[in-house]
């Protein structure tokens, strides 16, 4: 006699999937969005606007770029508001002479700063007329020239801070007449300087020597810039 086989059971049906909500996946976008922008920031590139003129004649005031931030290893100032998540500083290494760094000034100032390394840890530096003493030796500076930098918003300031260099553009505005002077590391990185005043405060300094995890950092617009060659003080 046959046999009914039992009727298979019936499969427990599909639990349905809550709707996604939208203002969710735009919250989760958003957080993943800004730990990419922080990681990138923190380790790799971050924006930078010059803030002063102490860069001329290469850099504005306004110029804006981007600064790679591995070069000399990680501190807290890696990190956005300096959060001292780092302790001291990991993966270090020293700048080259002529690198253009960005940095954090030291208290009261505590605020971004854009020079160019000139001397090294050991180094003894001086300046005697305008001409830098790098370990007893000048470096090498050619002729004076002159270059028209414009004279916009990004361009030198008051007629009282470069009196007798700004002139009349010829199509409106003004320009100012800026005498540079190339100087020559002893590693041939070369760059122009701008020499306003023939003896200014910062002409004459030193000699010292420079002490170990310290670097001497000079503007390019010699005597207009805030540096090593002076104490905040």
């Amino acid at each position: 006699m046959a046999t009914t086989p039992p009727d298979a059971p019936a499969s427990a049906p599909a639990t349905a999937k809550p709707p996604r909500s939208e203002l969710n996946e735009t919250i989760r976008f958003l957080v993943k969005l800004v730990i990419a922008v922080l990681i990138l920031r923190s380790f790799l590139f971050a924006p930078f606007s010059i803030p002063s003129e102490s860069m001329l004649p290469r850099l504005l005031i306004g110029d804006y770029l981007f600064v790679t931030k591995w070069n000399y290893g990680y501190s807290r100032w890696s990190l956005p508001g300096g959060v001292p998540l780092i302790p001291g500083r990991v993966f270090g290494s020293d700048p080259t002479r002529g690198d253009v760094v960005v940095f954090r000034s030291p208290e009261p100032e505590d605020h971004d700063v854009i020079k160019r390394v000139i001397g090294l840890p050991g180094d003894t530096l001086a300046v005697q007329g305008g001409t830098v003493i790098l370990n007893g030796k000048p470096i090498a500076r050619g002729r004076m020239h002159y270059v028209d930098v414009p004279g916009d918003t990004n361009g030198p300031g008051s007629d009282r801070e470069y009196y007798g260099a700004r002139g009349p553009a010829p199509g409106g505005g003004y320009v100012c007449h800026l005498p540079i002077v190339t100087e020559t590391l002893p590693n041939g990185r070369h760059y122009d300087t701008v020499d306003l005043e023939p003896d200014s405060p910062g002409d004459n300094y030193g000699p010292v020597k420079i002490p170990a995890n310290h670097v001497f950092l000079m503007g390019d617009n010699r005597d207009r810039s805030a540096d090593s060659r002076f104490s905040l003080g």
